[in-house]
């Protein structure tokens, strides 16, 4: 699916953007509806270890799964032995299940879990209650999730709730009017830190929460790996993404100098199949352009077996990304504190153990 424009107005909204967002009003108000219900009916699940979850406020991409890698790098570092879980959207296995990147593939997974799995345990399960049980037996000592921020199945001891601040939350109306999830204060109630990507400086409607609730601001950047692209500068490229918000790959391509002169922007978590493939292709030869897609696309490339699917495997060059955070003192006393607090206020059984040994 792509993110209607109306969601994300690029100047001030149209009177077609300000009357679909009207009609769509009530059925808005029904989702938040039943968004608050689910909170309040659902009593949550406690692992038997820690829960961090990395969430956001909007449908789509806001960066979450580079955030998660770079969280759960920090976690290591603090000598705790993260696994991630996340639903496996995309993927038709329903888990719970260990993510092996040399036997699956994103049509099994999902692509955004094999990403993950490049970078410590991974899950994938519907049922998160069931993902965090499954990892703790395995020896994890923080459930990370990818997502999960609106399921209230599994309780949360820290979430960071990443924005893209060069969108922030759109037009600020919730599903199917807006992009959000559910409505900004109820997600303030929740949520135990912000991560900022892209500037230090909140778009509004979030200054004034953040500030009003006390939730601590972290800033990070999605900057390209360091030593992972080749140079760029001045390389007639054929740019092509399935992600939330490909506009912003795109112009992380053209700020590194590349002469990007052909985008094809996907709906998100876009299924490529051998005509893409081959599309893609022929574009680059006629064009003389070469290809250039994000890690996450190329996750979904794999699953092509195809001889188009294989040869643009192997002619595309992708572009990694990572999540610089700032000011990493504030992320670790971030972490340290709520996984103290966490482990104070409950009795965590071992890694392993028992049900029976939780203390609820």
């Amino acid at each position: 699916m792509r993110s209607p424009s109306f969601w994300y107005p690029t100047s001030e909204a149209t009177l077609s953007h300000r009357a679909l967002q009207f009609l769509l009003a009530p059925l808005a108000t029904f989702y938040a509806a039943g968004a608050h219900l689910r909170q309040r009916m659902t009593v949550p699940e406690r692992a038997s270890v820690p829960v961090v979850c990395i969430g956001n406020f909007t449908a789509g991409g806001a960066g979450k799964t580079p955030t998660a890698i770079a969280v759960a790098e920090r976690l290591r570092l603090l000598g705790e032995t993260p696994h991630f879980v996340s639903r496996g959207y995309g993927g038709r296995e329903t888990g719970p299940l260990r993510v092996d990147g040399t036997t699956h593939t994103s049509l099994d997974v999902g692509d955004e879990p094999l990403l993950l799995s490049q970078h410590g345990p991974a899950w994938i399960a519907q049922d998160r209650v069931a993902g965090a049980f499954a990892a703790e037996a395995a020896g994890a000592s923080i459930i990370l999730l990818d997502d999960g921020f609106q399921n209230p199945v599994l309780h949360k001891d820290l979430s960071l709730l990443v924005v893209d601040t060069s969108v922030g939350v759109g037009n600020g109306a919730v599903l199917p009017a807006g992009p959000l999830r559910e409505p900004l204060t109820a997600a303030f109630k929740r949520a135990h830190g912000l991560v900022a990507l892209g500037s230090a400086t909140l778009p509004e409607p979030l200054t004034d929460l953040a500030h009003a609730s006390a939730v601590p601001v972290l800033t990070a950047q999605l900057t390209p790996t360091l030593g992972s692209q080749p140079d760029l500068t001045g390389q007639k490229l054929i740019a092509f993404a399935g992600i939330g918000r490909p506009e912003k790959f795109f112009a992380t391509l053209a700020e590194l100098g590349a002469d990007v002169t052909v985008t094809k922007a996907f709906a998100d978590h876009h299924p490529f199949c051998e005509d893409d493939a081959q599309n893609l292709l022929d574009l680059s030869s006629e064009t003389g352009a070469a290809l250039i897609t994000t890690e996450k696309d190329m996750v979904r490339l794999q699953a092509l077996t195809g001889a188009a699917g294989v040869q643009l495997q192997k002619a595309a060059m992708t572009l990694p990304v990572t999540a610089q955070f700032e000011d990493l003192a504030a992320l670790d006393g971030l972490l340290v504190e709520h996984l103290k607090a966490a482990r104070a206020s409950h009795t965590y059984a071992p890694p392993g153990s028992g049900r029976d040994t939780q203390a609820h």
